[in-house]
């Protein structure tokens, strides 16, 4: 408090205060001392009085003289502070009383003793009157205590108050002159102080505002004299410091316009330099573009006819050279995208994607892929997902593939034998984000200290010698690293020589809405599945992915006792109907495999057989013939593929392919645009083998005549061309589109550029979708899938089985799929249930009519929004018809007529349906 006061007011407050403290203290003290004395006086006033006034009246009140006793007590009343007096005889009855009626309580008898009681207004004293009273009036005392009467006094504390009043009222007049005293003379001392400090803080701000020749007078005190001299001599130091100081910036004044000449030479072959540095970046993009475009063209022919001559009749040794081909090409791809991801790295034109992904289907994927070159050296490759770990993810699934490809590989690759594990836990998580720990783990070389220092330095590789592994570019972990750490996460490793090392990536992303399962599970839930596996990590691997699909799992260390458990099993209620074998061929030969499944068979237990990829080709040829090709599976297992694969097992027989209705379709026409011959052959054959109608041209101009004379489902533009290239050539198709009322046709570019932006020039300039070289068959069937709607005719009875549509083997409603969909509780699948037929009527006739209307916009709308109410029930065949005439109505495609009739009667089933159960 004393801080926000200034020096006149502190000078005060500590001259005042202990100054009013004192007095109020002393002038309480002596008041309460004179009030207590007046009062011990007025006691004993008071007890003379009795004391005297009892002979006095003893013989009255001995011989009954009443007027004598009133006589006495009224000269009582004259004496001070005396307000009333009583005679009692001995049994305390009044016999004579002056004054007013008393107000005090009586106080207790003593028949030998006064006492008294005190109030604050009054003081009651009882006095008893004895026999020896009676001699002390006759001058003969002597010891006769009989007793006689009582005498009553009361005092009054009037007069002592105030008395007490005028008292203190002295003391608070003689307190408040001291003090105002006290506060001149302190105000006198303050201004002494606070006056020459003034001048001070006025001389000091003048000298802050330049004026160096303020000097300060004698400030009236030895102290204060000393202070002003030491301003007057910081005044005339500043004063020459300034002069000083002016004097160096004259001179560095000069000296700066004498260099400016050669700063500004230099700042113009700095800019020389940077124009320079600039135009070589752009010189290295282009030079990057060109080079992934040179590349992948030749490099899309190669793969592409090697595919195409893998199929054809050829013998081992031309299959042999086909497939070194092949590899040679995916390796010399792989590098090619190594430079390339390093190089918009540097350049910081790498864009992640930020989409939902499954992060147990993206592990088993990288895993799948890796799993021969594994499996060629006799490693053991493992998935453990921990089962707190969120799967349903949004981030880059490819670019976190990529970083876990690689680390698999290099752990493979540095591994000769033992196990290579990749684990995926939750370090952290909250309702919107999981803080995810993924690692990958070998047995293999291990890394040194110093293999660590350089490990994560481009072009560098942890084994240098003349006699090392194939290592790559060296690029891999740089990568790694930098995708990492531009999601947010981090990446590192430790290691041991000699007994491997453990790659770890620690990575925080958002969480994405649990997708529907795309297969039902309820077949399966509560199934006993016995379980064969010697390694034992891959053991725990596999029975967790076997749990997750609901079933009761009992795991075993030999076929022995398998069977044993299978055939025991056999007559129970719930017998072990389905056995899961990983086997290799140094545990159990394939012959002796094929007479231990027969036997399985006999009990009623099917078998799943999972073995390495190099041993997958014997065990097919000694399974049973009863075994389909799904039943032998390679090692790593995939979850997804498991449960289906169970499914197709264990739930009753539906109708079989060859049954199913397909719906007549036509082929795709398709035309192709590219101006490399090879490419362009290699395009023709593969969508021509497919079932495709293809027309093939190999400029832009012979492209936009195509499409002015010939209708076409889809145009694949080839997007660097001579003359007209793919841009210039879709803009034309899109203008001629225009003019001539045409509905836009879907326009794909095949493009082997590379560049982050490339995706995002090819959709401005009226592209609808792209595809990188070199191009597979599954992608150019999905893309047709997706911008038309026509399946190619190789892959329409998969895409029909995926799909299932309404005249299918789809139910019409599924109780056990609408009671998982609520989540095991069946009063809220009734209500969804409910709600849904509640409504089915009001959506078939809106339907209806936005069609009459041929409001697209608004039939969508209203498809969309049943589409979304079919997913919380269990009505498979609506939900389906819905999914398929949403598609086809954003694509206006010409069969969004016939899908919406489709839609139609599935609406009309289910309230047949629902009216009957």
């Amino acid at each position: 408090m004393l801080k926000d006061l200034g020096i006149k007011s502190r000078v005060l407050v500590l001259i005042l205060l202990p100054s009013t403290v004192l007095a109020v203290a002393l002038g309480i003290y002596f008041t309460w001392m004179q009030l207590s004395e007046m009062r011990h006086q007025l006691d004993a006033r008071g007890q003379l009085i009795a004391e005297q006034l009892a002979p006095l009246a003893a013989p009255a009140m001995a011989q009954g003289y009443g007027k004598r006793l009133q006589r006495i007590l009224n000269q009582v009343l004259d004496q001070p502070d005396v307000r009333a007096v009583s005679i009692l005889d001995a049994e305390r009855n009044l016999q004579a009383h002056a004054g007013p009626n008393m107000i005090t309580p009586s106080p207790p008898t003593d028949p030998e003793a006064l006492t008294q009681v005190s109030s604050v207004d009054t003081t009651r004293i009882l006095l008893p009157v004895l026999g020896k009273h009676l001699n002390l009036a006759e001058d003969n005392p002597d010891n006769d205590l009989r007793l006689i009467g009582w005498l009553e006094l009361e005092l009054s504390h009037q007069g002592t108050l105030l008395r007490g009043y005028r008292s203190l009222f002295a003391s608070l007049l003689l307190i408040g002159a001291g003090l105002i005293i006290t506060a001149l003379l302190a105000l006198r001392m303050s201004t002494a102080i606070s006056k020459p400090l003034h001048r001070v803080k006025v001389a000091v701000a003048q000298l802050k505002d330049g004026h160096l020749e303020t000097r300060l007078p004698a400030l009236g005190s030895h102290e204060m004299d000393e202070v002003a001299a030491g301003i007057n001599r910081m005044a005339e130091a500043l004063l020459a410091a300034r002069e000083e100081l002016q004097q160096s910036i004259d001179q560095a004044t000069e000296d700066v316009q004498q260099n400016l000449e050669t700063i500004e030479i230099q700042n113009i072959e700095l800019d020389l330099a940077r124009k320079e540095a600039l135009e070589a970046s752009r010189i290295k993009s282009e030079f990057l573009a060109n080079m992934s475009h040179e590349i992948r063209t030749p490099l899309n022919g190669i793969l592409g006819f090697t595919h195409l001559l893998q199929k054809s009749d050829l013998t081992p040794r031309q299959q042999d050279y086909l497939s070194t081909i092949e590899k040679s090409a995916d390796s010399l791809l792989g590098i090619i995208n190594e430079i390339l991801d390093f190089s918009k790295i540097e350049a910081g034109k790498l864009v992640l994607d930020n989409i939902p992904f499954n992060l147990r289907d993206l592990i088993e994927d990288t895993l799948t892929i890796l799993g021969p070159a594994a499996h060629q050296k006799h490693l053991e490759l493992v998935s453990l997902v921990y089962r707190d770990t969120p799967l349903s993810l949004v981030g880059d699934p490819l670019r976190l593939k990529q970083v876990l490809t690689n680390l698999v590989s290099n752990a493979i690759k540095f591994t000769n034998e033992g196990t290579v594990i990749v684990r995926a836990m939750v370090e952290d998580e909250r309702s919107d984000r999981a803080q995810l720990r993924i690692s990958v783990q070998d047995t293999g070389i291990g890394l040194t200290d110093q293999d660590l220092r350089a490990l994560f330095q481009a072009f560098s590789q942890a084994d240098n010698s003349l006699s090392r592994q194939p290592g790559g570019t060296g690029l891999g972990l740089v990568i790694s690293k930098r995708l990492i750490e531009q999601m947010g996460g981090e990446i590192g490793v430790d290691s041991i020589p000699e007994e491997g090392s453990e790659f770890w990536i620690s990575l925080s992303l958002p969480k994405a809405r649990d997708d529907i399962e795309d297969l039902p599970r309820a077949a399966l839930l509560g199934r006993k599945v016995g379980l064969l596996e010697q390694h034992p990590l891959t053991r725990q691997a596999l029975q967790h992915q076997l749990e997750s699909c609901g079933m009761e799992v009992l795991p075993f260390d030999s076929l022995d006792q398998l069977q044993a458990a299978v055939f025991e099993a056999h007559t129970s209620d719930k017998p072990i109907e389905v056995a899961v074998l990983g086997v290799t061929h140094r545990e159990i030969a394939p012959q002796q495999l094929c007479l231990r499944l027969w036997e399985f068979e006999g009990l009623g237990c099917k078998c799943i057989v999972l073995c390495p990829t190099s041993e997958q080709a014997q065990y097919h040829e000694a399974l049973p013939e009863s075994h389909t090709h799904a039943q032998l599976q390679s090692k790593p297992a995939c979850t997804r593929k498991l449960q289906r694969v169970l499914l197709d097992l264990l739930r009753p027989p539906q109708t079989m392919i060859e049954n199913i209705a397909v719906p007549e379709t036509r082929p795709p026409r398709v035309l192709c645009v590219d101006d490399n011959p090879a490419n362009l052959l290699l395009l023709e054959t593969l969508l021509t083998d497919m079932g495709g109608e293809v027309e093939a041209v190999s400029s832009g101009a012979e492209a936009l005549e195509a499409v002015k004379h010939k209708p076409f489902d889809l145009v694949f533009m080839d997007v660097q061309m001579p003359g007209m290239d793919g841009r210039q050539t879709t803009e034309a198709i899109r203008r001629w589109e225009d003019d001539s009322a045409q509905p836009p046709m879907p326009i794909v570019a095949l493009t082997a550029h590379a560049l982050s932006n490339e995706k995002r020039s090819l959709l401005q300039s009226g592209l609808d979708d792209y595809l990188t070289k070199p191009i597979s068959e599954r992608q150019l069937a999905q893309v047709i899938l997706k911008w038309t709607g026509l399946p190619l005719a190789r892959s329409f009875v998969a895409a029909s089985l995926e799909t299932q549509t309404p005249e299918n083997n789809l139910k019409v409603l599924d109780a056990e799929e609408g009671l998982r969909l609520a989540a095991g509780k069946a009063d809220l699948a009734a209500d969804m249930l409910s709600m849904l037929l509640a409504s089915l009527e009001d959506d078939r006739q809106v339907i209806r009519e936005t069609r009459l209307a041929n409001d697209r916009q608004a039939t969508i709308d209203r498809v969309h929004r049943l589409h979304g109410a079919t997913r919380y029930c269990g009505v498979p065949q609506l939900r389906a018809a819905c999914e398929r005439s949403e598609t086809l109505l954003k694509q206006n495609h010409p069969s969004a007529a016939q899908a919406l009739d489709e839609l139609d009667s599935a609406i009309e089933r289910l309230e047949i349906e629902a009216r009957v159960v």
